[in-house]
């Protein structure tokens, strides 16, 4: 199966190789890379690994990229969420070469329309695939472990946290999906070649758990009392208020504080809501498979055998 990936040096593109390569199926990868980018050694690495690279221009001519796809089965993407509108050309290119299954860029959180911007304009791209009529798979996976523990006070967790969340938004007891990183790509190759669920989404994650209960499981593994900051709803409601000035386009403040707004506030981001809102959702889907717990990944921290996200 010929599988085509678009973002595959980032964390979620890195993850979805390693799924890919270590998957029982039999995906042949290539990823499209930046001309400018050809070089670089995390290009290189996935070269070593067996990934066919191709220089490519999202924005080029149209008929380089249905060339480029012409008897590709898959196209992934893990596009940046600045570039998310060329998504356009790169879902044109698509349907032109007859792509079997288009998997947009989501790879995050469950939530409805109009709580989040960046989630809008993901939907907006899914809007354009639909008028296509291009076969297509949405997947998301919640909120990364690796973007979700605190710091403690003794430092042992500084090493492995790009940013760690000491606040506890609302009231700390809203469930929300959580999932390893390392394991997106674990779930999308059991995804993507499964015939249930084309021109489906699929909520894919591995914990549900509050803030609350996050907090008191770093407190019992460590044996630490973490400094926490409570952050009110309302006060949530108004730094997304704040920073969605009009004309402003999405910014990492604004999309930050959506993301709590509707994972940490509302509870968007659960099963529940996902199957809502027409999502299958990976326990029903596969019984029994499952990514690393967070318990685990907590103690690969105080091991010290983490790695900090976006460091490579």
């Amino acid at each position: 199966m010929r599988v085509v990936i678009v973002g595959a040096t980032g964390e979620t593109g890195r993850s979805i190789v390693d799924g890919l390569v270590n998957s029982d199926a039999n995906y042949d990868i290539t990823a499209l890379i930046r001309p400018p980018s050809l070089d670089k050694p995390a290009v290189q690495s996935l070269k070593a690994r067996g990934v066919k690279i191709v220089g490519a221009d999202l924005q080029g001519p149209h008929d380089d990229l249905v060339d480029i796809l012409k008897g590709v089965d898959i196209v992934i993407s893990t596009i940046h969420y600045q570039a998310l509108n060329d998504e356009i050309f790169l879902s044109n290119a698509a349907k032109a070469a007859s792509v079997k299954r288009y998997v947009p860029c989501f790879w995050a959180t469950v939530g409805p329309r109009g709580i989040m911007q960046l989630r809008d304009a993901k939907e907006q791209i899914l809007d354009h695939i639909h008028r296509l009529r291009l076969p297509y798979t949405v997947i998301d996976v919640g909120w990364w472990y690796q973007i979700a523990l605190p710091r403690i006070p003794s430092g042992r967790f500084d090493y492995g946290l790009l940013a760690p969340q000491n606040k506890i938004f609302g009231a700390g007891n809203v469930p929300s999906a959580l999932t390893d990183v390392r394991d997106v790509g674990k779930y999308a190759a059991k995804i993507i070649s499964d015939p249930r669920t084309l021109n489906k989404k699929v909520f894919a994650f591995t914990e549900t758990m509050t803030q609350n209960q996050l907090f008191g499981l770093v407190e019992s593994m460590t044996g630490e009392k973490l400094e926490i900051t409570k952050v009110p709803a309302g006060e949530v409601e108004a730094k997304v208020a704040e920073a969605r000035k009009p004309g402003a386009a999405i910014n990492q403040a604004l999309a930050e504080y959506e993301y709590y707004n509707s994972w940490g506030v509302r509870g968007d981001n659960t099963p529940e809501c996902a199957k809502y809102l027409g999502y299958l959702v990976l326990d029903d889907l596969y019984p029994g498979f499952k990514g690393r717990t967070l318990d685990k990944f907590i103690q690969e921290i105080l091991d010290g055998n983490a790695t900090k996200v976006y460091s490579r």
